[in-house]
């Protein structure tokens, strides 16, 4: 044992050493290319935070980042896919996107991935290993997406309209015929649309293993029949009686400031503290959960294969993972989109922005609910389509 220790001593600065020069290559290759950095456009806020890390790309690894803003990620999935099946592998218009369960799992079963490179970047080491920060949406993420956030759904009111809020989905039934007309949500496959309808199925489904596994057309009638049921009782009671929905959570969060709605929701529990410093919602506004939870997940970005500036597109990840940029972005006065980072790995400076609250977050614990399995958001979306779209 006495002579094993040395040589295994010696190995593991060797593997430090490989790493090192590694990183030096891809820091080399990257200075002076343009990423093109694919992610949604619809906040204010993410979209100055995204200006920023681009200022820091370039100053600090002279790497140019530009920010493609998108609706859907799911549009940047179908184009990826063209230039492929077009023979484009290389030099892809794509360098880098924000992406989300079920388009990873499309990325990934097209082969349409560059990697693993993720757990490969030296701030990986700073990752908070115990979060589902290697899983998407039951998929594995193999090291081919790095994790950026973590999100759960959460929904938000105003103290002086809504004293005792739904904390269930029976309980937002009655509260939605008590509130005739002032109830609704984004309409399905906006993101947040079909977020709260997995919510729902989690919560009026009792078998929640059958929405871990992949979805078939035996288990979608199994499981959904108590969520359609709901929603038929739901609708008539919504904003203009389920005829039509707001186009996205934005939409929302300005008709609960109108006072049009009396409930709003987010993927970002700090959101609402956000939108209250920014004067786009009342200072009464509050954020809370279900009883028994609600929906959380992490937040992943990737590399296409056909990706033209790989090594840029890994810098800006990696400045993108470091305790500096992530302790900015989880600040509520930038973003205040929750780390991935485990507390107790970074640097004390760090640890203030990551750990901050402020009036309108999210304040009480809440349980957080596994997502299902990504296979079944295409499902229910066309159900739901099949439904209630055409109206």
């Amino acid at each position: 044992m006495i002579k094993i220790l040395p040589v295994l001593f010696a190995l593991s600065l060797s593997s430090a050493a490989m790493a090192n020069t590694h990183w030096n290559k891809v820091e080399a290759e990257a200075r002076g290319q343009t990423v093109y950095f694919n992610a949604w456009g619809g906040g204010e806020n993410i979209n100055a935070y995204i200006d920023w890390a681009a200022k820091q790309a370039k100053q600090k690894y002279g790497v140019t980042v530009k920010h493609v803003k998108v609706t859907d990620a799911a549009d940047v999935v179908k184009r990826i896919k063209t230039e492929v099946e077009a023979g484009r592998i290389a030099d892809g218009s794509v360098d880098f996107l924000w992406v989300n369960g079920e388009n990873f799992k499309a990325l990934k079963q097209g082969k349409l991935l560059y990697g693993p490179w993720a757990e490969s970047l030296p701030n990986w080491s700073y990752v908070d290993l115990k979060k589902p920060v290697q899983v998407d949406f039951s998929e594995p993420t193999d090291g081919l997406e790095m994790p950026w956030g973590t999100a759960q759904l959460t929904f938000i009111a105003n103290q002086v309209t809504v004293k005792n809020p739904p904390r269930s989905a029976q309980a937002l039934l009655a509260f939605a015929k008590a509130n005739v007309g002032q109830v609704s949500y984004p309409k399905p496959p906006d993101f947040h649309g079909t977020t709260f309808i997995k919510q729902l199925l989690l919560e009026l489904n009792p078998d929640t293993k059958i929405l871990q596994q992949p979805v078939n057309s035996e288990s979608m009638t199994k499981a959904t029949a108590s969520l359609w049921a709901y929603l038929d009782q739901l609708h008539p009671a919504l904003w203009r009686k389920g005829n039509s929905f707001p186009k996205s959570a934005a939409d929302m969060n300005r008709m609960l400031a109108d006072g049009e709605l009396k409930l709003s929701l987010t993927f970002n529990p700090n959101e609402a503290a956000n939108l209250i410093a920014t004067q786009q919602l009342p200072k009464t506004a509050y954020s809370f959960g279900f009883s028994k939870g609600t929906i959380g997940n992490v937040h992943f970005l990737a590399i296409p294969s056909n990706a033209k500036s790989k090594a840029g597109a890994q810098v800006f990840a990696n400045f993108l993972l470091s305790p500096e940029a992530q302790a900015k972005k989880a600040d509520l006065k930038i973003w205040g989109d929750p780390s991935v980072l485990a507390i107790d790995k970074i640097p004390a400076q760090y640890r203030q922005s990551m750990q901050m609250t402020a009036p309108g977050a999210l304040a009480e614990k809440v349980p957080t609910l596994a997502e299902p399995h990504s296979s079944w958001v295409a499902a229910i979306e066309a159900e739901w389509l099949k439904r209630y779209g055409a109206k």
